[in-house]
């Protein structure tokens, strides 16, 4: 399976994993499902680190988070333009845009996106898939 990770799970994941549910953990450890991070969600915390809305643990910068996650066997998504320029088709069902965009990429791309966000919920009516 693919999964999509919510910029939160991405560094709950490499910083806090006590905060991940246990089936996020269970999933996340299996090596038969692909996890994958959006180059949105980097570009998000590189933004907000710079803003001071985001602080990291000593000594680690946001570029070095794509080379820990990559260590961990994931993969770095591009976004599509395809998928950018047609994301008006989702329904505003949530004010974030990064959180609106990842719900549209892991739609188009037919992921499972690992969010403990519950608004992302309201997108299961549109086509997504959430695991916490």
């Amino acid at each position: 399976m693919n999964y999509l990770f919510d910029t939160h799970t991405l560094l709950w994941s490499l910083f806090s994993p006590k905060k991940l549910s246990g089936k996020v953990h269970s999933t996340i450890t299996d090596p038969q499902n692909t996890m994958h991070v959006s180059a949105l969600s980097l570009w998000e915390i590189s933004l907000k680190y710079a803003l001071g809305k985001i602080v990291l643990p000593s000594g680690i910068h946001p570029e070095d988070i794509v080379r820990k996650f990559q260590t961990a066997g994931g993969t770095i998504t591009n976004l599509q333009p395809e998928v950018a320029a047609s994301m008006h088709q989702l329904p505003r069902e949530h004010g974030d845009p990064f959180d609106r965009m990842l719900v549209w990429q892991a739609i188009q791309s037919n992921y499972i996106l690992i969010s403990k966000d519950k608004e992302m919920k309201k997108y299961e009516q549109h086509g997504l898939s959430v695991l916490w």
